[in-house]
C-alpha cells in the first residue's frame, strides 16, 4: 500500500452487504484488521479464511476485522461464501473504491493492520506461505504478547530458513504436479514420494499421492494417504474427497457419502466432491440422489471454467 506504516489511516465509511453502515471509526480503540479481497480468487479466499481464525482467536483481546471488495458483479456469490466460511465480521462495499486507491492497494488480497491510535501498523500484499505467521506475529506485538526482539525474531530469515525443507517440498510438489498434468503417473508418484521425505509434515503431497494411486485403483494405500492428510491438516476439503473415493473403491459407501458430505460443505471448489457423491449414490441404487449431486458438480464446473481430475476419463 502507499500509506506508510505510523502514518495515519484514512476514515472511511461503507455500505455493508448486510445494508448497514461501517465506519472504521466505529471501532475507535481496537486493533483493526482490513482485508481487502476478491470474490473470485482462490487466494482471497484463503485470507478470509485465515481473517476468520483470527477473528475468532483475538476478538475478545480487543481486535476487530473488517473485509472490504469492490462492488460484486454477483451479491449470491458473495452471501454464498459468508455462508460457507461463517463469516460474522463486516463485509464492505467498497462501490467507488475510495478506500482502494486511498490506501493505494495494488494487489488481491491485501490486509492492512491499524493499531489502536488509529495508525497503520503493517500491511500484507497478496496470500503467501508465511501470511498466517506473519499476521500473528504483528498481531501478538501489537497487543503486548511479544516484545519487538521477539517479534522480529518470529520474523527473522534465520527462522524462516529453519523450514526451507518447506520450499525445497514445495518445489518438487510443483514438478509432481506437471508430471501428472502430463500424465507421467508413476514419474509423479516417485516425484511426490521424495517432497514427502523432505517434509513429512506437509499435507500437499500425501493428497497428490493419494489421488495418483486412486487413478491405479489402489484403495487401501490412497485411504492412508489420505488419512494422514487429514491428520496434518482436519479441514483440508481436498482430502476429506479423496478419502471418501478411496472408501468408494473400497465399498464402504455410506462412510464415503458422509466424509464427502462433510467435504462438500464450505468447500468453494467442491466439483470433485460432488462427482464422488454422485458415484457414491448411484452404486448405492440412489438414483434421484446421483444425479442431484452429478448436476451440482456440472453446475460448478461451468460457472468455475475447471474440470475435476477425476472427471477426466
Amino acid at each position: 500500500v502507499s500509506i506508510k506504516s505510523g502514518e495515519d489511516a484514512p476514515d472511511f465509511m461503507l455500505g455493508s452487504v448486510k445494508g448497514d453502515n461501517v465506519s472504521l471509526g466505529d471501532y475507535e480503540g481496537k486493533i483493526r484488521v482490513l482485508i481487502y479481497w476478491r470474490p473470485n480468487q482462490k487466494r482471497s479466499h484463503l485470507a478470509l479464511k485465515e481473517g476468520k481464525l483470527f477473528s475468532d482467536k483475538f476478538s475478545n483481546k480487543g481486535v476487530k476485522i473488517i473485509s472490504l471488495i469492490a462492488k460484486p458483479d454477483n451479491m449470491e456469490t458473495v452471501m454464498k461464501i459468508m455462508e460457507d466460511y461463517k463469516i460474522d465480521f463486516p463485509v464492505l462495499i467498497d462501490a467507488e473504491r475510495n478506500v482502494f486507491s486511498g490506501y493505494g492497494i495494488r494487489v488481491y488480497p491485501t490486509t492492512i493492520v491499524i493499531d489502536r491510535k488509529g495508525k497503520v501498523a503493517f500491511s500484507i500484499p497478496g496470500h503467501a506461505l508465511n501470511y498466517k505467521m506473519k499476521l500473528d506475529a504483528h498481531l501478538k506485538y501489537l497487543l503486548g504478547e511479544v516484545n519487538r526482539e521477539e517479534l522480529a525474531d518470529m520474523l527473522s530469515p534465520r527462522r524462516e530458513s529453519k523450514d526451507d525443507s518447506l520450499l525445497k517440498a514445495l518445489r518438487i510438489y510443483n514438478l509432481a504436479l506437471k508430471f501428472t498434468e502430463a500424465k507421467l503417473l508413476d514419474q509423479a508418484i516417485d516425484t511426490v514420494k521424495k517432497a514427502i521425505e523432505i517434509k513429512p509434515d506437509f499435507a500437499r503431497p500425501y493428497i497428490l499421492l493419494g489421488f495418483l494411486l486412486l487413478s491405479r485403483d489402489e484403495a487401501d494405500p490412497a485411504f492412508e494417504q489420505f488419512k494422514r492428510a487429514l491428520e496434518l491438516d482436519p479441514q483440508s476439503h481436498d482430502a476429506k474427497t479423496g478419502l471418501g473415493g478411496s472408501l468408494i473403491l473400497k465399498g464402504d459407501i455410506d462412510a464415503a457419502i458422509e466424509i464427502l458430505t462433510e467435504a462438500s460443505v464450505a468447500n468453494p471448489y467442491s466439483e470433485m466432491t460432488y462427482y464422488e457423491l454422485g458415484k457414491a449414490y448411484e452404486l448405492k441404487g440412489e438414483e434421484s440422489k446421483s444425479i442431484e449431486m452429478y448436476k451440482k458438480a456440472l453446475e460448478k464446473i461451468i460457472r468455475n471454467k475447471v474440470l475435476p481430475s477425476s472427471i477426466h476419463k
